[in-house]
């Protein structure tokens, strides 16, 4: 009876249908982690009311993080404009209280500064400071 039974059903009916090429997860990516470290996994998980495999993938993949850390060349012309725009300022403010304004070596500083600011962003280094 059983085997007339198998015969009579047609293949493939029923079940969880194929998932598409693209929504298979057939990668897997191995991570040790300690008795505390998957004992917070399990407990976030489980406020989540996912698995802890689930709640890692939504973690990892989903979540923003924070910025990557500015390369050494932006910080450094990020404190050049920085001197630049103390100056300027200082400049300005004695202007604005009416305080006599004169331009002897500030339009130099400046200039040099914005220069070392050009360079850097070329990763060019400033020789004419060394002689």
């Amino acid at each position: 009876m059983k085997k007339q039974l198998n015969s009579i059903r047609k293949k493939g009916v029923g079940g969880r249908p194929k998932l598409s090429q693209e929504a298979v997860r057939s990668r897997t990516i191995g991570v040790r982690v300690n008795e505390l470290e998957m004992d917070k996994l399990i407990a976030r998980a489980k406020t989540m009311g996912m698995s802890p495999a689930q709640w890692l993938r939504h973690a990892a993949l989903d979540r923003k993080l924070p910025s990557p850390p500015a390369p050494e060349v932006n910080r450094d012309m990020y404190v050049e404009f920085s001197r630049i725009g103390v100056s300027l300022n200082q400049l300005a403010r004695a202007a604005n209280k009416g305080l006599p304004v004169t331009l002897q070596k500030e339009p130099e500083i400046l200039l040099n500064l914005l220069r070392q600011v050009q360079l850097a962003i070329l990763g060019v280094s400033d020789d004419s400071e060394s002689n």
